[in-house]
């Protein structure tokens, strides 16, 4: 059968990161019309400083930013109000990247840095990918795990 969507690991789950950025896969977004990438911090005793989506035409390449795709003060919720970087506090949270790929660059990347805590924080993400133009026809092809149908 063939699926919809496909998922993508963004930021693979790792160790506590301190004062520095998260480890981050490019996320290919070809043949997708649309994007959702869920940011789920774990425990935390630091405030994140920066939590933005990136782009490029190609996956080694520089990347920049997606306008309005942030959650410092330039950032708009889905309700259009102004968006704050996590704090300390928000542990166990998940914060969502979600719109059209229509006109964007062909692969996304994500940027994560946690400031200088006691121990710092956890982050991980798999980014969704739908409105393919043509559907996975492979598990594989639609997460590099399994996928139980029911």
């Amino acid at each position: 059968m063939k699926e919809p969507c496909k998922y993508v690991v963004a930021i693979a789950p790792a160790a506590v990161i301190d004062n520095a950025s998260a480890t981050v896969s490019a996320v290919d977004c070809i043949g997708a019309a649309y994007a959702e990438l869920p940011v789920q911090l774990g425990a935390t005793d630091i405030a994140i400083t920066a939590l933005k989506l990136t782009e490029c035409d190609t996956s080694g390449g520089s990347y920049t930013d997606v306008p309005n795709a942030t959650f410092a003060s330039t950032g708009l919720d889905s309700d259009g109000a102004a968006l704050s970087l996590p704090s300390a506090t928000d542990d166990n949270n998940v914060h969502v990247f979600r719109g059209s790929l229509l006109g964007r660059k062909r692969y996304l990347k994500l940027v994560v840095t946690f400031g200088d805590g006691t121990l710092g924080g956890f982050v991980a993400c798999t980014a969704r990918l739908s409105n393919l133009a043509y559907g996975p026809d492979l598990t594989t092809n639609i997460a590099n795990g399994r996928v139980c149908q029911f």
